[in-house]
């Protein structure tokens, strides 16, 4: 259980436990019921931070009892700070030094749903987003008390969760943002494509939507699967891929759009040659034909467009060969 915490704790190392209580102008601050800020005391300040910064090691590294005991402490010694939402936080972190990270989420659902306006809101929000984090990453999550699998489809509940309780900050642009990156990194490209579709219906200008039209374009390419297969993904990505050059000029030369448009027409073309080969195989010769004249005509100067030329130029010679 213990290599199983270390694990998550690396993975969210970067994570700062309480957050939300700042240090303005030399004082830290608590939000009181009311929206009035009242101030932990100047000469008490240092000891405040160290106490916080004890807590924080304590629950990264899974001492759970030792972190519930110092928080307890904290409240005696700074009644200014205690509150029904800091004791909702805790029950929240208390499940998660435990490395019950389900438990913790729901802890965390509770505690925001009870206190949209406290202080530790964004706290909250932000330990979701790790616990997220982790599990799209991989982590795994008990499952009966047997086994366990990894939390991918747990992950994206969570994130779906706080982009749509977020609204426009920061954070719900990053959860829907890391959904659709894990999707992609996972291969699964058209529910990928489906998530950057909804962020480009959400947030269509700015660097959210520049963004989302690229990788649209991006995973609609990448489930190209060959030329064995159907090319309407090929022909949707390009279709992106030039509203994107349309839209962003100079991004689109910067990433070099033109090429990876050639690229889109080479598949193309080829996908067509191959359909080309195959009515050719099977004896219809002006099926074969059409298939053939359409690459000529459409990507002359292919890859494929080469093969058929050379096709031609064979033929033509056998014919003279037995003109002879």
């Amino acid at each position: 259980m213990l290599k199983y915490k270390m694990r998550f704790v690396i993975v969210l190392a970067v994570i700062l436990l309480l957050s939300a209580l700042p240090v303005v102008g030399g004082e830290t601050w608590r939000l009181e019921q009311g929206r009035d800020f009242k101030a932990v005391s100047g000469e008490g300040r240092d000891k405040y931070l160290l106490a916080v910064a004890q807590i924080k090691k304590l629950v990264v590294t899974g001492q759970a009892e030792q972190a519930r005991e110092a928080f307890d402490k904290l409240k005696k010694d700074f009644p200014e700070i205690a509150g029904p939402d800091l004791d909702a936080f805790i029950e929240g972190e208390m499940m998660f030094s435990k490395g019950k990270f389900t438990r913790a989420v729901r802890a965390y659902d509770k505690f925001l749903r009870q206190y949209p306006e406290s202080e530790l809101y964004e706290a909250a929000l932000d330990r979701k987003f790790a616990i997220a984090t982790a599990f799209l990453a991989g982590q795994r999550i008990p499952v009966l008390g047997i086994f366990k699998m990894k939390g991918y489809a747990s992950g994206v509940k969570i994130m779906e969760r706080i982009s749509d309780s977020a609204g426009d900050a920061p954070i719900a642009k990053k959860a829907a943002v890391a959904v659709a990156e894990s999707y992609e990194k996972r291969r699964k490209f058209n529910e990928a494509y489906h998530k950057w579709s909804e962020i480009l219906s959400r947030w269509p200008t700015g660097t959210m939507g520049r963004d989302a039209l690229l990788s649209m374009a991006r995973c609609k390419h990448a489930a190209y699967r060959g030329p064995k297969y159907d090319a309407s993904n090929l022909i949707s990505a390009k279709s992106y891929y030039e509203n994107f050059r349309l839209r962003h000029p100079e991004d689109a030369a910067k990433i070099d759009v033109d090429g990876r448009l050639k690229q889109i027409d080479e598949q193309l073309a080829y996908k067509h040659f191959s359909i080309g080969r195959y009515y050719q195989k099977t004896g219809n010769e002006q099926s074969a034909n059409l298939y053939y004249q359409m690459v000529l005509d459409n990507w002359p100067d292919s890859s494929a467009a080469k093969m058929v030329r050379e096709k031609i130029n064979q033929e033509l010679e056998i014919e003279k060969q037995n003109d002879k």
